[in-house]
């Protein structure tokens, strides 16, 4: 009865260990030490995540044009997972930013122009099995990613043009 009790405890333990281990860390730590350097500044964040996300789409683009072998399909799989998970990062922030009414114009066009080029780079890439799934999430990703920034970017322009006095701050101070 103790073996079995001993056993469950472990398997209750592990579980979670498990679950943990298998989350994908889109950035590694130089970059998460970038980000949090970066600190509350809207705009220098906003413009970290579109280097970040430049990168893992020239990452993809240069697996596309590779021998058509099991390993590549595997690493454009975990890239692409990863790529999703980074441009959803970005939108999570985007939200913050948006409800804080942090003046972020300055870092919407580059981003603006980053979601096209990582769309066309997603477009580009051949349909095979393997890593479609994690194709369909990116680019939905991507056109979540590129609504959001049209919207934030309309939504900036409207309200510091109403609150003129309030442009270029990093968070929203009543009044």
């Amino acid at each position: 009865m103790r073996t079995f009790a001993a056993v469950l405890i472990s398997l209750l333990i592990s579980a979670p260990l498990a679950a943990q281990k298998n989350k994908p860390e889109p950035l590694t730590e130089s970059q998460q030490d970038q980000i949090a350097e970066a600190g509350i500044v809207p705009a220098a964040r906003v413009g970290l995540y579109v280097k970040f996300i430049d990168d893992y789409s020239e990452t993809i683009k240069g697996l596309a044009t590779r021998a058509h072998t099991e390993a590549r399909v595997r690493r454009l799989n975990g890239e692409l997972q990863n790529f999703s998970a980074l441009m959803d990062e970005l939108g999570d922030n985007l939200d913050v930013y948006s409800e804080r009414k942090a003046d972020i114009r300055k870092a919407l066009k580059p981003l603006t122009e980053g979601v096209e080029r990582w769309q066309q780079t997603l477009h580009g890439l051949p349909s095979e099995p393997g890593f479609e799934l994690s194709l369909k999430d990116a680019l939905d990703s991507a056109s979540d990613l590129s609504d959001q920034a049209r919207q934030l970017t309309a939504d900036q322009e409207a309200y510091f043009k109403a609150h003129p006095d309030e442009k270029d701050q990093d968070r929203y101070e009543p009044k």
